[in-house]
């Protein structure tokens, strides 16, 4: 038997169409309403291959019924079945043309038939259990007769015949028997009886009969062995041959059923089939377009790509050209992969994608040189934000991190600028600089004014303040990319990890889903056709498909778009926020973006100290020739306020302290605090050398100032220009009360410690270096001023012919005032010191310590003078009358004298304390005398003359003002009575 195994529908001319397949005749009624079915998957989907067959290639039972011929038979149906170079042959066989999913579909249990179990035939099982264990035990016990005899007789036949058949020999019954064989030939009919030489004898004659009969014998046993074998089944054949004939009957029956059945089935091929299997391959034949459309679109669009490409570049979209190259090396990679047109564009992008690498670093540049050279004034302060915005963008994308080097170089470059033109500029309004012979900046600073350079200076300052503005906002503008970047790959890689899990369910249960509402409709499909329950299927299958083939073309026709609609910023920043979530894989890591966040915060910082770093040569250059040291303490003062002012701002700015101006400021500080105190120690000195100690009147001026510190405030006041209701000065300088009889030199020191607080108030930088200063022109006025009145030295410089008592009390009580004002001026100094600087206060201590000594040394230095006098007087004191003695009156009126020149100079307590000194020393020198003279306390006319001249001398003392109840106890001169 021969079989194809795949029919082939045969084409049947004006019945069908070009297939030969029945079609279904159109019903000209109006359609009736069918209910809604389900589509069905294929029922012949296209081969493994991937080339689907038509409808019209799969088996049909109707095309073939008449048609079928021998040349329609392709292989051997027992040769296909029983190829042994397959496993699953069967598999294969119906697979090869119905598709793998023939054989291993499952197919769902009718609705309609109940499950059968074993329970259903438990009543029957029953019912015949007894009557089959009855009817086995009857057949074990008596067996049948006619079995037994047939048996018997069919066991001696055999045996009979077998012993026949053993005399015939075994080369006949050799199953590779064959005449054609020399040697079987030979065994069979041995021609050594026929070769004789003498011709055919009678001999040969007989045993050619003899070997005739011989097979002739074997004949008829072989025969009589089939005969014996057929006779034993007669019965059977006979049988067999008596119901041929109604056989036959039958087979003419079924065949004219079969024609029946076939005519049938061809009239409901021709109506119910063969419009439905049109409409599906219009359907597939409409994919298959509609896929060819869309590739062809697909296509058109990659075309487009380099012009598109070129369009964006033409308006600085770095990120929409990227993501196009992107997305069509994608879309060459999956959907266009081997088509042979497009064979070099994957190394054309590559080349043209590095192009766009270095065009973005030259238009970073390009951007970051005329941002920050252009007009700081007057302009806003980042310049064109979107294409910035783009730059970043592109630059991130691309993973070129280094971009804010470039923006540094630029910074430095722009920062030099500055200076530059700042001085430029002010050299354009000097006429005293030529230009064209004094070309350097430092040597034209060195050449203006001090007001003219501060004022290039505070130029300076505050174009370095806008310039750094300017850079911030500039830098917040990228940190804000880089953060709305790292924050959309962090939310995409959030969502991708949620759902990464979901999607292979959904897809799984859709799959399934689908699957089983297919099956379902084709079940229990109601209409007229069961075609067409596949339409929803199928347009599902549709729609998925040019989902995902106009995917990636959308996505290829979107950087069209946007060049396009190029001139909205917001779309376009939006465009790019988009690509670049679909291209996060080519992102910087978040370890990378969190360092270009830092780098940015740091390049920021690297700004600020630029910007000291100028302004510090500014300083350098004017302050090489020493014109920065020459300053007033004002200047200088204005120019630490600005410079101050300048740090704090850019602190405040940047979040950094930079202290390379600081510390400028500190060294010219230093040179300034040396020379000023140079100056005024050197004033001082002056002052000294030429201080006649005399007491000097006190302008209102300086009472003013002294009223000030009283106040509270350490600080130098403003200067009144003379009017003519100006106070007159005054003779004493009233200090908390007290009245303060000094020199000039005093008031103008006074004035200038204040000098030196006030520097401190302005520059509190230097007020370690400042309090050092101070103490040491402290400690100048004392040394100097006791080297000129108690050691005399004024007589020499000055010209004084004689140190005085009143230079002397006037000497101390400057001194005093200098104490009064040492801890205030330590308590100023103590709120500008750091706590860790607080050692240096012990100069103060050390002061103090000096001044009073110093204020003892002259105390002793005025009872000394009286001392010697009394020796020299009391050395020549004779008891004798007139009474009170010449040697008391002179006392007493030099004892007038010093309490006239001290007691205008001196506070009343200290007056009465070196009085006291004085009648002590008065006391000792007239005791040592009358031990001398031998007069002693015994009522006798010596004693009494003495009693008168003491009596004279303490009424002397007493009279003097503030000296009344001055105890002067002489009782201590005399001797005990011997």
């Amino acid at each position: 038997m021969a079989s194809s195994h795949g029919s082939s529908p045969v084409p049947r001319p004006g019945v069908g169409g070009r297939d030969g397949i029945y079609h279904k005749e159109r019903d000209p009624s109006p359609p009736r309403c069918r209910r809604p079915v389900r589509s069905l998957p294929d029922v012949c989907p296209k081969e493994p291959t991937g080339e689907g067959r038509g409808l019209c290639d799969g088996p049909s039972v109707v095309a073939e019924h008449d048609r079928w011929t021998v040349y329609s038979s392709k292989v051997n149906l027992p040769a296909a079945l029983n190829d042994p170079r397959l496993a699953k042959r069967e598999s294969d066989f119906f697979t090869k043309t119905w598709g793998l999913d023939f054989a291993e579909t499952e197919v769902m249990p009718s609705f309609y038939l109940p499950n059968i179990t074993r329970e259903h035939f438990g009543p029957y099982l029953q019912e015949t259990a007894q009557r089959e264990k009855i009817h086995e035990r009857c057949k074990t016990i008596c067996p049948n007769k006619d079995d037994v005899d047939a048996v018997s007789s069919i066991t001696t036949n055999h045996d009979k015949s077998r012993a026949e058949l053993e005399q015939v020999p075994k080369i006949f019954l050799k199953p590779d028997f064959a005449l054609e064989d020399p040697a079987t030939f030979n065994a069979v009919l041995p021609w050594s009886h026929f070769n004789s030489a003498g011709g055919k004898s009678s001999r040969d004659v007989a045993s050619s009969k003899l070997l005739q009969e011989k097979l002739s014998h074997y004949l008829d046993v072989v025969e009589v062995s089939i005969a014996r074998q057929i006779s034993l089944r007669s019965e059977a054949f006979f049988h067999a041959m008596s119901s041929q004939h109604e056989l036959q009957d039958q087979l003419q029956e079924t065949q004219r059923a079969v024609a029946v059945l076939r005519g049938r089935t061809a009239d409901m091929d021709r109506i119910m089939c063969q419009g439905p299997l049109r409409a599906l391959r219009t359907a597939l034949a409409r994919n298959n377009c509609v896929k060819l459309h869309n590739k062809l679109k697909l296509m058109a669009a990659v075309h487009q790509t380099q012009p598109t490409v070129q369009l964006l570049l033409s308006t600085s979209e770095f990120v929409g050209a990227l993501e196009l190259i992107a997305t069509t090396k994608e879309v060459l990679q999956q959907e266009l992969q081997g088509i042979h047109s497009f064979r070099h564009l994957g190394s054309q992008l590559c080349e043209l994608e590095k192009l766009i690498d270095k065009m973005m670093v030259e238009d970073f540049s390009m951007y970051a040189r005329s941002d920050l050279s252009r007009c700081l004034r007057d302009e806003p302060q980042v310049l064109e934000k979107e294409r910035l915005e783009s730059l970043v963008f592109g630059l991130l994308r691309q993973r070129k991190l280094d971009f804010l080097d470039i923006y540094s170089d630029e910074m430095i470059m722009a920062a030099k600028a500055i200076v530059a033109q700042a001085v430029a500029e002010s050299v354009l309004h000097i006429e005293e600089i030529d230009t064209e012979v004094v070309t350097k900046l430092a040597d034209q600073m060195r050449l203006m004014t001090f007001p003219q350079w501060f004022e290039v200076l505070k130029n300076v300052f505050e174009s370095f303040l806008l310039f750094l503005q300017r850079i911030k906002a500039t830098l917040s503008v990228i940190g804000n990319v880089v953060l709305e970047v790292l924050d959309s790959n962090q939310k995409n890689r959030l969502l991708e990890e949620a759902g990464s899990g979901a999607s292979g369910q959904e897809s799984s249960q859709g799959s399934s889903l689908l699957q089983g509402e297919a099956e379902l409709a084709y079940l229990t499909h109601e209409g007229l056709f069961i075609s067409d329950a596949l339409n929803e299927a199928q347009q599902q299958q549709q729609a998925a498909a040019q989902d995902q083939s106009s995917a990636v073309g959308s996505r290829v026709q979107q950087g069209r778009a946007e060049a396009a609609g190029c001139d909205s910023a917001s779309e376009s920043f939006v465009g790019r926020d988009q690509n670049f979530i679909s291209s996060e894989n080519m992102m910087p890591t978040e370890l990378e973006m969190n360092r270009v966040i830092n780098n940015s915060q740091e390049l920021l910082y690297t700004a600020s100290d630029v910007s000291h770093d100028r302004c510090v040569k500014v300083l350098t250059a004017r302050a090489k020739d020493g014109s920065l040291e020459r300053l007033n303490s004002a200047e200088f003062v204005c120019l630490s306020q600005a410079v101050e002012a300048f740090v704090r701002d850019t602190e405040e700015l940047c979040g950094r302290r930079s202290v390379s101006l600081r510390g400028a400021l500190q060294s010219q500080a230093n040179r300034f605090v040396h020379r000023f105190h140079e100056e005024r120690k050197t004033k001082l000195s002056l002052l000294l050398d030429n201080e006649r100690w005399k007491q000097a009147e006190v302008p209102a001026e300086f009472q003013d100032l002294v009223n000030s510190i009283a106040d509270g405030r350490i600080t130098l006041p403003e200067r009144k220009t003379p009017g003519p209701e100006d106070r007159k000065p005054t003779e004493f300088l009233l200090v908390n009360g007290q009245k303060y009889a000094v020199v000039g030199t005093v008031l103008l020191l006074i004035r200038m410690f204040l000098e030196y607080c006030h520097c401190v108030n302005d520059i509190p930088s230097i007020a370690t270096d400042m309090l050092t200063r101070l103490s040491d022109l402290l400690k100048h006025f004392n040394s100097r001023s006791c080297q000129l009145v108690l050691g005399a030295g004024a007589l020499q410089v000055v010209g004084l012919k004689t140190i005085t008592t009143k230079n002397l009390a006037l000497a101390s009580r400057c001194l005093q005032l200098v104490v009064h004002y040492i801890p205030i001026i330590r308590a100023h100094f103590e709120t500008k010191l750091q706590p860790k600087q607080f050692s240096v206060l012990r100069h103060f201590d050390h002061i103090t310590k000096d001044y009073n000594d110093h204020i003892a040394e002259i105390s002793a230095k005025l009872v000394a003078i009286m001392d010697s006098l009394f020796e020299k007087v009391l050395s020549k004191y004779e008891v004798k009358a007139p009474m009170p003695s010449a040697c008391f009156r002179n006392v007493c009126k030099q004892m007038a004298k010093m309490h006239e020149a001290i007691y205008e100079l001196l506070p009343e307590e200290q007056t009465q304390m070196l009085f006291l000194r004085i009648n002590a020393s008065f006391k000792m020198h007239l005791k040592r005398q009358l031990a001398r003279l031998g007069v002693v306390n015994d009522g006798g006319p010596q004693h009494g003359l003495v009693v008168v001249d003491v009596a004279f001398y303490t009424e002397n003392v007493q009279a003097l003002r503030s000296l009344e109840r001055l105890d002067l106890n002489m009782a201590e001169i005399w001797e005990q009575k011997r």
